[in-house]
């Protein structure tokens, strides 16, 4: 590179051999000879961010009359550029460019990193953060401007901590405070009742005084310049109508809390205000169970709310239990679906159902090995052309030949893939599912004696109607025996026991 430069520059001194100099320089196609602001020039072509810098290191330290330039315009792209100046002056111009250059890049990446410069501020100020029921909204925040979410709720609590050291959930000091409590009995605890029931004045969009007493926060707003204290820029459910009402509840519970606001001397004062220590940084982990976890310590707190009592309504969740369902008729209701597998593998057998879609659900079993018994007899029935898969119980389920199964990992890994579409069926098909039925470890081995045993799939069948025996066996009987004579009853199972179903 040092031969190079210095032969290409001592050639732009010397007329008679300067256009043999030129032209040997520009026979290698790594090298352009061309002009920068008025100034000979050498475009780099082919070079690797390594050798590039190699360059720059070698015209810093061997040629004062030569510069490196990096140039990034619109019609041409990146060009990196090797100018030469023959004075300080024309030197100092070049510089005054590069910076320019720079300082145009540099707003280029400002304009590109974008709202993460609000986050960067919140976090920088310590600013308190203020959300109703918050936790997925600051999960999103996290992933979409600090980083891919932990592993594990740990590793996050002490992330998000370390971002935001001040958080408060107004759905925890509703659901805490013995007060809001009371005020809180009959109401409903949705983000928009909590805001007609805590700011009516603010919710009616009135500025008569007929709503309002002493005892409500007067909240202004300034909207494009102005100022208004009855702003109702759309409805509930729109982003930024949501975070106002939010504000708006959480000034009114400080205000009932006998918080003052005119006697903030700092910005993070209200944070670390004692009324207010005992909800800060909490978040319900689980809405659905009620946990609470401490953001302070990453420890779970115990919840004295009345919705504690959920944890009784709603069973644990045991993901080795659970088996995902997609792409069956979008006809069919959660009820329905409890229905059809209750039928077949017992009233007890199916501890909750949750849609995940139109075409998806969740269904958790009482047992472990009801799933490999679930997905063994739904790939049998499929296989299978008699009178009894038809009549099944099941076949309200698998009507239209679409539908498909598996354990919670495969789930896993569906959603683990950067592709994304509306419906999980849709989704699975995205990232290349092609089978209709994934067996579990325990099954797959008697799969290999399909061939040898071609009983096996109604001997499965078979093995999922003595879930039911019990239930009614007559019935069980009547249609073996119809079956050995050509004729099938229809096959109805009461399901006995309703149980609450779950939001897994």
């Amino acid at each position: 590179m040092k031969n190079k430069f210095g032969e290409w520059r001592d050639g732009l001194f010397q007329e008679q051999n300067q256009e043999d100099q030129i032209q040997g320089i520009s026979k290698d196609s790594k090298f352009q000879v061309t002009f920068f602001e008025m100034h000979p020039a050498l475009r780099l072509n082919g070079f690797t961010s390594h050798q590039l810098k190699l360059i720059q290191l070698v015209i810093r330290k061997h040629f004062k009359d030569l510069s490196y330039v990096s140039v990034n315009s619109e019609t041409s792209g990146s060009q990196q550029l090797v100018v030469y100046t023959d004075s300080k002056d024309e030197l100092n111009l070049l510089l005054k460019v590069k910076e320019e250059n720079h300082r145009a890049e540099e707003k280029k990446i400002q304009a590109a990193v974008g709202f993460r410069h609000v986050i960067d501020l919140l976090s920088s100020e310590q600013k308190l953060i203020v959300g109703y029921n918050c936790f997925l909204d600051i999960a999103h925040v996290y992933s979409k401007f600090i980083g891919p979410l932990p592993g594990s709720p740990d590793e996050f609590v002490a992330s998000v901590n370390k971002c935001f050291p001040h958080i408060v959930d107004t759905i925890i000091l509703l659901n805490t405070n013995l007060m809001f409590q009371e005020k809180m009995k009959r109401s409903r605890k949705s983000l928009a009742s909590a805001f007609t029931l805590f700011c009516p004045q603010i919710a009616a969009g009135s500025r008569s005084t007929d709503l309002g007493s002493l005892s409500h926060v007067k909240v202004d707003v300034e909207v494009d310049g102005s100022r208004s204290c009855s702003w109702n820029p759309g409805g509930k459910h729109e982003a930024g109508y949501d975070a106002f009402m939010t504000g708006c509840i959480f000034a009114q519970l400080c205000s009932d809390l006998g918080i003052d606001f005119k006697l903030r001397d700092s910005s993070n004062q209200l944070a670390l205000n004692e009324k207010l220590q005992k909800y800060v940084n909490r978040l319900y982990l689980s809405w659905i169970h009620g946990d609470i976890i401490d953001l302070n310590t990453g420890n779970k707190v115990a919840d004295s709310s009345p919705s504690h009592s959920l944890k009784k309504r709603y069973p644990t969740i045991l993901f080795e239990n659970i088996v995902i369902i997609w792409g069956f008729p979008s006809k069919l209701k959660a009820n329905e679906v409890r229905e059809c597998i209750s039928k077949a593998f017992g009233p007890t057998s199916v501890v909750s159902v949750f849609h995940l879609d139109a075409t998806a659900a969740f269904v958790q079993f009482s047992k472990t090995e009801l799933v490999s018994d679930f997905l063994l007899v739904k790939d049998s029935l499929e296989r299978s052309d008699g009178a009894i898969s038809v009549l099944h119980p099941l076949s309200k389920l698998l009507e239209g030949g679409n539908t498909c199964a598996a354990n919670y990992d495969t789930y896993n890994e569906i959603c683990g893939s950067p592709l994304s579409e509306g419906l999980f069926a849709d989704q699975a098909k995205k990232v290349g599912i092609k089978w209709k039925t994934k067996l579990t470890e325990c099954k797959v081995a008697s799969r290999g004696e399909e061939h040898e045993n071609p009983s096996l799939q109604a001997n499965d069948v078979n093995t999922a109607m003595k879930n039911v025996e019990k239930t009614k066996p007559n019935t069980i009987d009547q249609l073996g025996n119809a079956s050995s004579r050509g004729q099938v009853s229809t096959f109805e199972i009461e399901d006995s026991s309703r149980v609450a179903e779950a939001n897994l």
